[in-house]
């Protein structure tokens, strides 16, 4: 597990590899995330926007950048927290995944919240030598 404060707010973060939706021989590699956003503060902060830096192994980035998460911009009082769970798909058997949240306080002030950098990486039974295809090089 992975976690990080900012400001009061801590976010875990707990990547699994899906095998059952990964096809390794055709450059498919899937994984999900489990994120907990825990408000250990004393103001109320609603979560408005996310911000993902997605890099493979092959150091491609792509960014994500949009309201919410998983459709929600979820309300945290003092002691509470919110949990939930999406997907990455890479066309690489790794990589790493970093970004931020932006919250907002009861009182219009918002601030980032800082996801912390977590890997995505096979199942050590999946990375020993020839037990994942890779994709045919081009030449």
């Amino acid at each position: 597990m992975y976690s990080e404060t900012t400001r009061a707010i801590t976010i875990t973060v707990q990547p699994f590899y899906l095998e059952e939706h990964s096809s390794p021989a055709d450059g498919h590699f899937v994984w999900a995330y489990r994120v907990r956003i825990a408000n250990g503060g004393a103001d109320t902060v609603q979560l408005r926007n996310r911000h993902w830096r997605i890099t493979d192994s092959l150091g491609r980035l792509q960014e994500v950048r949009g309201a919410g998460v998983v459709g929600e911009q979820p309300i945290l009082a003092p002691g509470e927290s919110f949990e939930y769970t999406s997907s990455c798909p890479l066309a690489t058997p790794s990589g790493f995944m970093v970004g931020d949240y932006e919250m907002e306080t009861a009182g219009g002030e918002r601030f980032l919240a800082r996801v912390p950098a977590f890997s995505l990486d096979l199942p050590p039974r999946l990375r020993a030598e020839g037990d994942v295809e890779r994709p045919a090089r081009l030449n």
